[in-house]
C-alpha cells in the first residue's frame, strides 16, 4: 500500500507538470479564445482547459492505466483499480481569461472509502498546494512550506471567501450573507485559490454553493490534510460537491453553519 501511496504521489506531481507545460504558453495571450458551454448564462472554457486534461490523461494512461478518471472536460473513463483520479485542468477559467492568477489545476484522488489525496497547482505563480497521505505542504517560490490551518479565532474576527458574490440561488445568497454579516472581512472571486490559503492559515472559512465534483475533490483533501474541516452545509460529506463549507477548525465551523442553516 505504501509503495502505492508513492505512486500515487509521484503521478500527481507528473500530471500538475504536464498541465503547467500546457497551460501557461495561454496565460495571458492577447488572442486567447474561449467558447461559451453554456447556451444560457456563460461558462468558458479554453484550448489550455483542453489541452491540459488531455495532457494529464495521457500520463496516467501511461502510468496507471487501469486508474478511473473524472474529468470536468472529457468526463469519465471507468477503471478496474479502485482508484479514481479527479482532474479539473483550470477550476476559474473565468479568471483565466481576465490575466487574473486566481485559477489553479486540480487533482483529486480517492476510492471507495473516500478522497485520500490532492493538489491544487498555480502554474503562473508557481506554488503547489499538497495534501494528503501524511503530507500537508506548499512547494513554491520560497522553497517548502508546511500547511496549517489556523486556530482560535471566532467568526466576529474571521475573513470569509466564496468565488461568486451571488453565491447560488436567492435562497444560498441569502444563508451566505448571514454568516458575512457576522465575519470580520468577506472577499470574493478567488476560486481554488481561496481554499488553498485556507490551509495556508491566512483565512479562515470558504462557502460555496453549485459546485461539482471536480470543483472540490483536490480542495477537500489539501485543506483536510492542514487540519480544516470540509462539509457540506448540513454538516455532512461534501466530497460531491454542492453546497460547501470550508474551515480553519471545528469551532469556526460550527458557528459558520449555524448562521447558513439558518
Amino acid at each position: 500500500m505504501t509503495d502505492d501511496r508513492n505512486d500515487i504521489m509521484a503521478t500527481a506531481h507528473l500530471l500538475a507538470d504536464a498541465a503547467r507545460a500546457e497551460i501557461l504558453p495561454y496565460f495571458r495571450r492577447s488572442d486567447l479564445h474561449s467558447e461559451n458551454k453554456l447556451s444560457t448564462g456563460f461558462d468558458p472554457v479554453t484550448e489550455a482547459d483542453k489541452a491540459a486534461e488531455r495532457a494529464m490523461r495521457q500520463v496516467l494512461a501511461e502510468r496507471r492505466p487501469d486508474d478511473a478518471v473524472i474529468g470536468e472536460e472529457y468526463g469519465t473513463s471507468a477503471g478496474t483499480s479502485g482508484i479514481r483520479w479527479i482532474l479539473d485542468p483550470i477550476d476559474g477559467t473565468r479568471a483565466f481569461i481576465c490575466g487574473a492568477p486566481s485559477w489553479g489545476v486540480l487533482i483529486g484522488v480517492g476510492n471507495d472509502a473516500g478522497l485520500t489525496y490532492g493538489i491544487i497547482d498555480q502554474p503562473y505563480t508557481g506554488e503547489r498546494f499538497e495534501g494528503g497521505f501524511g503530507r500537508a505542504r506548499l512547494i513554491g517560490p520560497r522553497g517548502e512550506e508546511p500547511l496549517r490551518t489556523r486556530r482560535g479565532v471566532a467568526l466576529s474576527d474571521a475573513t470569509l471567501m466564496t468565488t461568486f458574490p451571488e453565491v447560488g440561488t436567492a435562497e444560498d445568497g441569502a444563508a451566505f450573507q448571514r454568516v458575512a454579516a457576522k465575519a470580520r472581512l468577506t472577499r470574493y472571486g478567488l476560486d481554488c485559490y481561496a481554499y488553498a490559503l485556507l490551509a495556508l492559515g491566512h483565512i479562515d472559512l470558504v462557502i460555496e454553493s453549485g459546485l461539482h465534483v471536480y470543483d472540490i475533490a483536490a480542495p477537500l483533501a489539501v485543506v483536510q490534510a492542514a487540519g480544516g474541516v470540509v462539509t457540506d452545509w448540513q454538516g455532512g460529506s461534501a466530497e460531491a460537491g454542492g453546497r460547501v463549507i470550508a474551515a480553519a477548525s471545528p469551532e469556526i465551523h460550527a458557528a459558520a453553519l449555524d448562521f447558513l442553516q439558518g
